[in-house]
C-alpha cells in the first residue's frame, strides 16, 4: 500500500509539471509522465494495469451472455432473485458490480437494505424484502438478504433466539412459495472468505480513504467472532439448503476467479435462448461448492476440532 502511495505521488508530481490542463489530456502526456518515472514504478503500474485488463476482458464474453439472459427474461415474462450473502469483506459488492456492469439498468435493481426502522421491526421480517421483489422480466440482486436473520443478527444480538429459530423454521416454506408460480428463479450464493484474507481486506479498508466507508460495527468484530459466524453458517446451510432452492458457496479469496465463476453459475442456473456454444461454462469445483457439501465439510471440521475455531 505504501509503495502504491509513493508511486501515485510521483505520477501526481509529473502531471503537475505539465504546462496546461489541455496537455494532460493530449496524446503526449503519457510519454512525459513515463520518462519522469523510475523503471520499478513503471513496471509495477504495467503489471497492475495488465492484470486489470486481462480480468476485465476475460469477463466480457460472459457479461454479454448476461445481456442475452436478461433479454430472455423480458421476452418470456420470467424473473429472477439472486442473493449475495456471506461474511464481511467476502467480495459480494464487487461481484455484483461485475454481474451488472453491462446489463440494462432499467430491468434490474440492486437492493442493500439498512437497519429496519422502528415500524419495520414490528412487521414480518420478510416483508421489507418481498416489497423489493422483481416484476416480470426483471432481476433483483440482494446485497445481503433476509438471511441476515440467520447470520449477522443472531451473532451480534440484533434479534432474539426465538426470532432466529422461527426464521429457520419457516424460511424454506416462504422460498417455495416465491417460486411456486413457475416464473421466479431464486439463486442463493454464500461468499466464503478465509480468516487471513478477511483480515487483509479489513486492514486495507482502514488505510484506504476510498474504502474506509465500508468498515462497520460488524466488520470491527468479525475476526473476534469468527467461530460464532462459522457456527451460524453451518446451521444456515444445514437447514436451508433444499433441492428446490439450494445454496452455492463461492470461495472468494481470489476475487477475479470468484467473479467469473459466479457469472457462470448464474448463466447455468437460468435457461435462456441464444446461449454461446463456444464459451466454457463449466464450473470450477474448487471455487463453487454446493451448500450440502460445504455443510458436510463443516460438520467434519467441528467434529474433529470439538467446535469451530475462532
Amino acid at each position: 500500500m505504501q509503495q502504491s502511495a509513493r508511486t501515485a505521488k510521483r505520477i501526481s508530481r509529473a502531471l503537475k509539471s505539465l504546462d496546461t490542463p489541455d496537455a494532460i489530456l493530449g496524446r503526449s502526456w503519457i510519454n512525459d509522465v513515463t520518462r519522469s518515472m523510475k523503471k520499478r514504478d513503471r513496471n509495477r503500474i504495467l503489471r497492475a494495469a495488465l492484470r486489470s485488463y486481462v480480468e476485465a476482458e476475460t469477463l466480457k464474453p460472459y457479461q454479454a451472455e448476461l445481456i442475452k439472459l436478461q433479454e430472455h427474461l423480458e421476452k418470456t415474462g420470467r424473473k429472477a432473485i439472486i442473493l449475495f450473502d456471506g461474511r464481511d469483506a467476502s467480495g459480494k459488492g464487487g461481484t455484483i458490480r461485475r454481474v451488472t456492469r453491462y446489463m440494462n439498468e432499467k430491468r434490474y435493481s440492486v437492493v442493500a437494505l439498512g437497519k429496519p426502522t422502528t415500524e419495520q421491526q414490528t412487521e414480518l421480517h420478510m416483508k421489507r424484502y418481498i416489497e423489493r421483489f422483481p416484476h416480470a422480466g426483471e432481476v433483483v440482486l440482494f446485497d445481503r438478504s433476509w438471511y441476515n436473520r440467520a447470520l449477522v443478527e443472531p451473532v451480534m444480538g440484533f434479534c432474539t433466539s426465538r426470532q432466529y429459530r422461527e426464521f429457520l423454521k419457516k424460511v424454506n416454506e416462504y422460498e417455495e412459495s416465491f417460486i411456486s408460480d413457475g416464473k421466479m428463479q431464486l439463486i442463493k450464493l454464500y461468499f466464503s472468505v478465509s480468516k487471513d484474507e478477511q483480515a487483509r481486506r479489513f486492514a486495507r479498508r482502514q488505510h484506504d480513504p476510498l474504502r474506509m466507508w465500508k468498515l462497520s460495527e460488524v466488520d470491527l468484530q468479525a475476526q473476534d467472532l469468527w467461530g460464532e459466524f462459522t457456527e451460524k453458517k453451518y446451521e444456515l446451510l444445514r437447514k436451508t439448503h433444499t433441492e428446490l432452492n439450494p445454496w452455492y458457496v463461492i470461495r472468494s479469496d481470489q476475487k477475479a476467479v470468484a467473479r467469473l465463476e459466479t457469472i457462470k453459475l448464474i448463466l447455468d442456473a437460468i435457461p435462456y435462448t441464444g446461449r454461446s456454444r463456444s464459451l466454457d461454462f463449466r464450473l470450477n469445483k474448487e471455487i463453487v461448492i454446493p451448500g450440502d457439501e460445504e455443510a458436510e465439510l463443516l460438520r467434519r471440521e467441528r467434529l474433529a476440532n470439538g467446535g469451530f475455531k475462532g
